[in-house]
């Protein structure tokens, strides 16, 4: 039966988009604020720790990949679960997910520590560097295991509806890790694991918070009698593995972006690193929504309602684009005072310098890239979101990378990403518009 559509006003959208938005603003805000913070007090300790951490960093978005992919299953399967109204079957969901994924990323986490070496060794990390990451991976390694399971539950909260716990754990969690960050690295002299061993703290102070609320609320089930264990885990696995590959696809690409970067020394690579940090923290409220929007739009889609996916959507970019360009003036304006405050090394700060120069202004168009692989996969086109993220990666910000380098060395190779992120953002949004098409033409057929 077709549910005629009926106009719905644009400033109702906005406030329901603010509402499912602020709590994940606030929890993501507070999260990446605690990491930019982190790697302000990383760079005190010299370029070699810095260096680590610009090694480390591609291969966590690896695991931060992996289990972003199982979450948005886990928010797909058992909100739609709820929806037909099979409540002991989500609560199962919800258990077997926590099973699958902390013991998935232990293992993905014991491999990375076996071939730790090899993977220095493809990314040309410098010999000195070794060293550090030996010392520094077994804590970074289990801080990224409890991270993960934390995060899982964060997925099973937000699949039944309530974004205000992970939300507010997010701000506790991070306010406990800024805490002991000074005390484990300078205090109690651990340098670079003791921001590790910060974050394990802290994030298992969460899970003691949430795995409770969890199962008070009976959002998680670890009785699975009667559950068909293998068609589960299918079910699991079908929506994961697109998601998990869109997700893989940014830390291939980081990895390979890494790689061309060492050629410039390890300077290069900690200003990389920390300017990564700080465009994280920069892009935080289009985090937040590519959280939010995706069960506005499944409502909106199983509604027939067309129109209101196209008004919420360019509610959202034109958000974003504001908001970006604003940032960027204030970054471009304060690049020399932000470069200072992030790192004590000289050479490393000249580099950072140009980073925050030209890059801020392209994050619009990333933003808008990121929303539309979040809404494609939404409006059930995950081979569109697919796309549209190996086109942002491999088509655009990658040769654009390398070419800006091949012309003006590292200085050309800032201005290339630049170029990059504005040609992905334009391609999203012509992929968006093909589908919204599509759609409201499908529509249109059915009344």
């Amino acid at each position: 039966m077709h549910l005629a559509e009926t106009q719905q006003p644009a400033d109702s959208l906005a406030r329901q988009l603010f509402t499912m938005t602020w709590p994940m603003l606030f929890g993501v805000l507070s999260l990446m604020s605690f990491q930019l913070v982190d790697s302000a007090f990383i760079g005190q300790l010299g370029v070699l720790p810095l260096a680590a951490q610009g090694f480390t960093m591609p291969v966590q978005m690896v695991v931060i990949g992996i289990q972003v992919g199982l979450g948005i299953a886990t928010t797909a399967i058992i909100a739609r679960a709820l929806g037909a109204g099979k409540h002991t079957y989500a609560r199962q969901l919800g258990g077997l997910v926590l099973i699958m994924g902390s013991s998935g990323v232990a293992l993905i986490a014991i491999v990375l520590w076996l071939l730790r070496h090899p993977i220095l060794s493809m990314l040309s990390a410098p010999p000195p560097v070794y060293a550090v990451i030996d010392v520094y991976w077994p804590y970074w390694l289990l801080s990224a295991w409890v991270g993960a399971v934390l995060y899982f539950y964060y997925s099973v909260c937000r699949a039944n509806g309530n974004t205000f716990l992970p939300g507010i754990m997010m701000m506790v969690t991070s306010a406990v890790n800024l805490v002991l960050d000074p005390v484990f690295i300078f205090t109690l002299d651990m340098g670079i694991k003791g921001a590790a061993a910060a974050t394990i703290i802290a994030f298992s102070c969460g899970i003691l918070v949430v795995a409770p609320k969890v199962v008070q609320k009976h959002w998680a089930s670890f009785d699975w009698q009667g559950l068909d264990l293998s068609a589960s885990i299918n079910s699991i696995t079908k929506i994961m593995g697109p998601a998990m590959i869109s997700q893989l696809l940014p830390p291939l690409s980081s990895m390979l972006a890494t790689k061309l970067i060492a050629g410039y020394g390890a300077a290069s690579v900690a200003a990389w690193a920390l300017a990564s940090r700080y465009e994280f923290f920069a892009i935080v409220a289009v985090l937040a929504l590519t959280m939010s929007m995706p069960p506005m739009i499944g409502r909106l889609l199983g509604a027939g309602k067309i129109t209101a996916i196209r008004q919420l959507v360019s509610i959202a970019c034109r958000f974003i684009l504001a908001l970006q360009l604003l940032i960027a003036l204030l970054t471009l304006i304060s690049s020399s005072q932000l470069a200072a405050l992030m790192t004590s090394e000289q050479n490393v700060e000249s580099i950072l310098n140009w980073h925050l120069t030209f890059v801020p202004f392209s994050l619009g168009p990333l933003g808008i890239c990121m929303l539309m692989v979040s809404v494609s996969n939404a409006l059930a086109r995950s081979g569109d979101a697919l796309l549209i993220s190996a086109l942002r990666l491999f088509a655009f910000f990658l040769p654009c990378l390398w070419l800006g380098a091949q012309i003006a060395q590292i200085k050309g190779l800032f201005i290339g990403a630049l170029i990059g992120n504005c040609l992905a953002g334009l391609a999203a949004w012509y992929f968006y518009r093909r589908t919204i098409t599509r759609l409201e033409h499908n529509a249109a057929l059915v009344k």
